[in-house]
């Protein structure tokens, strides 16, 4: 397996123009508990560099980790979650002005990680997201998290429901389960390899 990811926290904001100037970003994208934080500490093998919560919405602001060395201004975006969070109406609004504003208008954002929780399918907030990502043309890969809360004898029915409801293949989407490991290994080489290029 490669080794974890070496990235460091760098900051939180609420608006895009609170960010400094980056090279290259990739953006976390997901629905509330669909597990971006505790992906991003298995991608890091670190316990509490994102802060997780079993409360969906623990992820409020824009939240930017740079990999190492320091100031290479290559950055893992954290977003938060779409749907779901017990917030304010006027709250979730502001999260989702947040989340588009920076989608939209981040110059440097290369690409996205669409994270679709496999013991829950896609729903249609997902689907909305992907219909969104493709009318902005912003380039997503589909990762799908929580793969051991599935049982191993539906795995096979629900990996083959999910790619069908999604329009596509298979090999277009990677499972990943932050508790056993599996997949990390493989995201991170994707993720060393989207900032090498």
């Amino acid at each position: 397996m490669p080794n974890p990811l070496p990235i460091r926290f760098l900051q939180s904001a609420s608006r895009l123009d609170q960010l400094p100037n980056s090279v290259l970003e990739l953006a976390i994208v997901g629905r509330s508990n669909v597990g971006k934080s505790s992906l991003i500490n298995a991608l890091a093998h670190r316990k509490k560099l994102a802060k997780t919560s079993k409360t969906p919405g623990a992820t409020q602001l824009i939240n930017v980790y740079e990999l190492d060395p320091e100031g290479s201004g290559s950055w893992l975006v954290d977003l938060p979650g779409y749907g779901f969070a017990k917030a304010p109406k006027s709250e979730m609004d502001r999260w989702k002005q947040m989340i588009e504003e920076y989608l939209m208008k981040s110059d440097t954002l290369g690409a996205v990680i669409l994270l679709i929780d496999s013991a829950v399918g896609p729903t249609s907030l997902d689907l909305q997201t992907v219909e969104w990502l493709d009318h902005i043309d912003l380039p997503y890969r589909f990762v799908a998290t929580k793969e051991d809360k599935v049982r191993p004898s539906k795995r096979g029915a629900r990996k083959d429901d999910l790619v069908k409801k999604l329009g596509i293949e298979k090999k277009d989407v990677l499972w990943v389960s932050a508790n056993t490991g599996t997949g990390i290994g493989e995201l991170r080489s994707e993720i060393i390899e989207f900032f090498s290029t």
